[in-house]
């Protein structure tokens, strides 16, 4: 083709009534016909913005489709052939459509455009074949693709081809002529490319893991070169999406397969291999609960390896208990200088605290990850306390009185000192003259420290200390004394402010105060929002606040439960459903009161990440008792779906485990014991201690089930 016959409709299109990522599409003339410019810069520019705006972080839309035709005249040209195939198989295989472009159009656009594409499979540039493999096999087109996948296949030499051929039948025909091309390509003889895409189209086949796998793994690593070249991002680091599928498969064969690999690749005195498999092996740590007992010994032995300890730190985490053994290894390595002293130690703090607060004390200034951790912080993962120490309490001294002292620093060290009580009453002197400069911390650690001392420095600093520090001071001091009014005075201004943040702070501890804090019941409902005003979800959160503390106060859920049912309206949408499940479970603390919120609740129960909050509003009203039979089910498939599984945990207690039929019994049983963690999201170095906490709440809900059924079984003689 040449370029006037690519181009030859392109102005009539109706660009300017289609849209793409950015709006309106009538720049997408000016990028294709850039694309052909001799300007390498220009074309460049072109093809980057195309990306965006067409193939925009995966998502396509109607003009996606619209410019395909261009796209793949241009490459049939010659005109950047292999870039533009690959932007043609990524529009190809996207399934996140925007704009109300009907499912399969921007694939079907493609597919349209195989005359053109197919070709180019026997291309002579092999960038080009690699390009337009990979292009074809994306449409899903199998009558059309795989006859010249297969052809191409007998007579390619090149290796990189050879790896998009495998996984391109895997794709297409992953019954038919697929498994004996993965057999062909296991072989020694083929090269390491082809070798390690057969491997992994031998797991996206289901194929039974044999020995032949594992020696050609084994072979194989570093696995990631052997990838970087491919077109599938999602493959990058072969090592890992190894274990990964196998330990998907949970079953114990497999288990042990993926454990084999790891403990083999930990143990590979290459640093390349070794960093692959410390990354698998932390993912694997993250994923399977009896990841960490089978793999923590060759783990913990790479705290010896200067090239493996960091990565080595990080994969620790996820060890838990199994952690325990590397206590003395962490100690040589906190005893030296510089960063990776301060990780080991801060890793050593939730190890051995024993051992490791005299090391903090040792080198606190250098310390500020290790001193986070022994405070809490960010995850609070210590069974209680850190340890006290008199060389600790006399360094946390010194640096309290150090002039520059700022950022998380003053906050840890005050939180440190007031987890010790008066133990750390000798540090009352440096906390109080800091009082003034951190106002918003210091007064709840120094009536931590020393009760009796405290109260006239809080006093002072509830009535005329720094205004942003008066609550906390206030409340302190209400803590020890009782004292109402300071309190009272300092959460009405903090009402008051335009920060939703410290509104929801202030509403939250008014309603603990209940009814001595009658008075502020005017201020609660000047901070409200109006309906204009409940468009963020910092709004609608300090609303819900705010409505329980006039509950509280009142008694009356009358001006509570309009602002509830507002909250639940506004958050219909998929992007505040964590503020709906806020607003189910403020709905819950009325119970029955909130028995007119019902029917939201019960379009909640259609989205797993709401469905346990709305599903203990739904109790708590007592609006269920035609669908308890089925709320189980929702509740169990929640966790199964690791859709906030802890609160599916609760509302299956509330709704009573006794009530369970044996099928939903054996599911809850699955979900305690087996291998695969539930809590496979959010911070990883939570996943752990999380997935800990909900595997001993399933399992008590069992006992009191099984405990139930005993006591109905009926006697027996």
């Amino acid at each position: 083709m040449d370029l006037v016959q690519v181009f030859a409709d392109l102005d009539a299109q109706p660009w300017a009534e289609l849209e793409h990522a950015y709006g309106s599409a009538e720049d997408l003339p000016g990028q294709l016909r850039a694309l052909a410019s001799a300007d390498e810069e220009e074309a460049g520019e072109a093809l980057g913005e195309l990306y965006s705006c067409i193939l925009h972080q995966g998502s396509v839309y109607e003009a996606s489709a619209r410019a395909v035709p261009y796209l793949a005249g241009l490459a049939a040209a010659g005109v950047r052939a292999d870039e533009l195939l690959v932007l043609l198989g990524g529009i190809a295989e996207s399934e996140a459509v925007h704009d109300g472009t009907p499912p399969g159009e921007c694939q079907a656009a493609v597919i349209g455009q195989l005359p053109l594409i197919l070709p180019l499979v026997d291309a002579e540039d092999a960038a080009v074949r690699q390009a337009a493999v990979w292009a074809a096999a994306r449409t899903g087109a199998v009558e059309p693709v795989l006859p010249v996948l297969l052809r191409r296949w007998e007579r390619e030499e090149e290796r990189l081809v050879r790896a998009e051929l495998v996984a391109g039948a895997v794709l297409l025909d992953p019954a038919g002529a697929a498994v004996g091309m993965v057999a062909a390509a296991l072989g020694a003889g083929e090269p390491g490319e082809v070798r390690i895409a057969a491997v992994l189209g031998s797991l996206d086949l289901g194929l039974p893991w044999t020995g032949t796998h594992h020696q050609a793994v084994l072979s194989l690593l570093p696995a990631d070169p052997l990838v970087a070249d491919r077109f599938d991002l999602e493959r990058t680091e072969p090592l890992h999406c190894i274990v990964e599928a196998l330990l998907d498969r949970d079953t114990s064969a497999d288990r042990e397969a993926a454990f084999a690999l790891l403990d083999f690749a930990l143990r590979v005195p290459d640093d390349e291999v070794r960093a692959e498999a410390l990354w698998a092996t932390e993912q694997a740590c993250v994923s399977s609960r009896s990841a960490p007992a089978r793999l923590a010994n060759p783990l913990i032995a790479l705290l010896d390896d200067p090239a493996s300890t960091r990565p080595a730190l990080t994969a620790l985490d996820k060890l838990g208990p199994y952690a325990a053994p590397a206590a003395p290894a962490l100690t040589a390595l906190a005893t030296e200088g510089g960063d990776l002293a301060d990780r080991a130690l801060k890793a050593l703090v939730v190890v051995d605290p024993e051992r490791a607060a005299p090391l903090l004390a040792r080198d606190l200034p250098d310390r500020p990850a290790a001193l986070g951790a022994a405070c809490g912080f960010p995850y609070g993962r210590l069974d209680g306390p850190f340890p006290y120490h008199p060389e600790l309490l006399a360094a946390a001294r010194a640096r309290l009185t150090v002039p520059e002292l700022d950022g998380n620093e003053p906050i840890h060290l005050t939180r440190l000192l007031a987890s010790w009580g008066e133990r750390a009453a000798p540090a009352f002197p440096e906390l109080a003259a800091l009082l003034g400069r951190f106002p918003t911390f210091v007064p709840a650690a120094l009536a931590a420290v020393d009760p009796g001392r405290a109260v006239v420095p809080l006093e002072e600093a509830a009535v005329s200390g720094p205004e942003q520090g008066r609550f906390t001071a206030a409340r302190a001091l209400h803590s020890l004394t009782g004292d109402l009014e300071p309190l009272l005075t300092a959460l009405a201004a903090e009402l008051a402010a335009d920060d939703t943040h410290r509104i929801r702070q202030a509403a939250r501890a008014t309603a603990d105060l209940g009814k001595d804090a009658a008075a502020l019941v005017p201020r609660l409902r000047a901070a409200l929002g109006t309906d204009d005003d409940r468009v963020t979800t910092p709004r609608l959160d300090a609303d819900l606040d705010i409505a329980l503390a006039l509950w509280r106060l009142t008694g009356d859920h009358g001006e509570a439960l309009p602002v509830i049912a507002a909250v639940l309206e506004a958050t219909d949408t998929e992007w505040m459903r964590w503020t709906a499940v806020n607003a189910a479970r403020a709905a819950a603390r009325l119970g029955p009161a909130a028995v007119a919120l019902r029917p939201a609740l019960e379009r909640g129960l259609a989205d797993p990440e709401r469905a346990p909050a709305m599903a203990l509003a739904l109790l708590a009203t007592g609006a269920v008792t035609q669908h308890r039979a089925r709320l189980a089910d929702t509740l169990l498939r929640c966790a199964e779906r690791n859709a906030d599984p802890m609160g599916a945990l609760e509302a299956l207690a509330a709704l009573g485990p006794e009530s369970l039929t044996e099928p939903e019994l054996h599911r809850l049983t699955s979900l305690a014991e087996r291998d695969q963690r539930i809590w496979s999201t959010g911070l990883e170095s939570d996943v752990v201690s999380s997935d800990a906490r909900f595997q001993e709440t399933a399992r008590a809900l069992l006992r009191t089930a099984t405990a139930s059924r005993r006591t109905d079984a009926p006697a027996t003689d």
